[in-house]
């Protein structure tokens, strides 16, 4: 288990969390949704070792995250940032394999390259990709890095899907899917609440850096909530195992 709890997290004068918290679990996601600013990439930033938060603790797999060197933390959790910036003229394999060497390297980032539909660019500068090829590229780069480490591994992902087209999109809920099918704990942040339903096995809402609502999607994403959180007016249907939602009109 991956655990932040009763966080809270202050920056020039403002509280981004108050008493926030999120538990991943092996083998399943978790989905962080909420409006803009309501203390979403700030809770994963907790959770990755990023932010320290002035209350409150995180561990993982039982060990205080403030104890693990990075080295020790990076072979337990990869992190996806909402974007990464890459300063030299690498190859996508290159970038793929950082900070890793070994005689099956080759082998282990051309396998995380085919997972995200990126194998045929294994060669191509990553300089010359668009938006969306750079991210799904950052994405093998995580999974390669979590195939590193010893089981169970986390992964935290930061609006993974923000870039991406609408088969990349899906592709990347069914590859979460598949990664907790192996065994790993996944934590997405996603906007699509649509999307989110999709993926996630327990969703997390956030509003004004707190916690709103927990529950399954199916429990958070009924009309009531979705109006409280977002101050959208929705209807929310099934189709047909998932529910998912119309935005109606703004709140008054």
């Amino acid at each position: 288990m991956y655990t932040a709890s009763d966080i809270e997290v202050r920056a020039g004068g403002r509280t981004l969390l108050e008493g926030a918290g999120v538990a991943v679990t092996p083998g399943k996601v978790t989905v962080l949704v909420g409006p803009n600013g309501a203390g979403k990439s700030t809770l994963l930033k907790v959770l990755a070792g990023e932010i320290r938060p002035r209350r409150g603790g995180v561990a993982i797999n039982g060990l205080d995250l403030k104890e693990l060197t990075p080295q020790r933390l990076a072979t337990m959790r990869a992190v996806l940032p909402q974007s990464v910036h890459v300063a030299f003229p690498f190859s996508v394999a290159e970038v793929v394999g950082i900070g890793a060497s070994g005689p099956q390297l080759d082998a282990k980032v051309r396998r995380v390259l085919a997972r995200v539909d990126m194998l045929a660019f294994h060669d191509r500068p990553y300089d010359r990709l668009s938006g969306g090829e750079m991210q799904r590229v950052q994405l093998a780069r995580v999974l390669r890095q979590l195939g590193e480490g010893v089981p169970p591994g986390y992964l935290l992902l930061d609006e993974p899907t923000a870039s991406l087209d609408l088969a990349h999109q899906l592709m990347v809920v069914r590859l979460a899917r598949e990664l907790a099918g192996e065994g790993i704990g996944v934590l997405s942040i996603l906007h699509d609440l649509n999307l989110a339903a999709m993926a996630a096995d327990h969703m997390v809402a956030l509003r004004n850096g707190r916690v709103e609502a927990a529950g399954t999607p199916a429990e958070i994403m009924t009309n009531e909530a979705i109006e409280r959180i977002f101050g959208v007016a929705s209807r929310t249907n099934w189709a047909p195992d998932t529910p998912f939602l119309l935005p109606q009109g703004l709140q008054a």
